[in-house]
């Protein structure tokens, strides 16, 4: 079976992520070893594509916010503690006669 989004293949995760963003990973994660220059280039084009798509941080959560909830359940599987109670300290001083 094969997954195509918006007619481009999909094989991996990373993929998928790259689909839904509509931009590769790198872009707002950064690569290992990147120069000063680099990174502020990259930022740069963050910065402008943020601009551009003003709903993008809201549509990532979202789509993260369904693949979690889809595929680890168990994350949003919350159970409330139970509330310790307070236990009352009894005087063990005695009256004086």
């Amino acid at each position: 079976m094969h997954a195509y989004i918006g007619g481009h293949q999909a094989v991996n995760d990373r993929d998928f992520v790259e689909l839904a963003l509509g931009t590769p990973l790198e872009l707002w994660l950064g690569v290992e070893g990147e120069t000063e220059e680099e990174r502020a280039a990259r930022l740069d084009a963050a910065r402008d594509i943020l601009a551009e798509n003003p709903t993008l941080p809201d549509e990532v959560s979202r789509v993260a916010a369904e693949a979690i909830e889809a595929y680890a359940p168990e994350l949003f599987n919350v159970v409330p503690l139970p509330r310790a109670t307070r236990r009352r300290r009894v005087s063990r001083k005695g009256v004086a006669a």
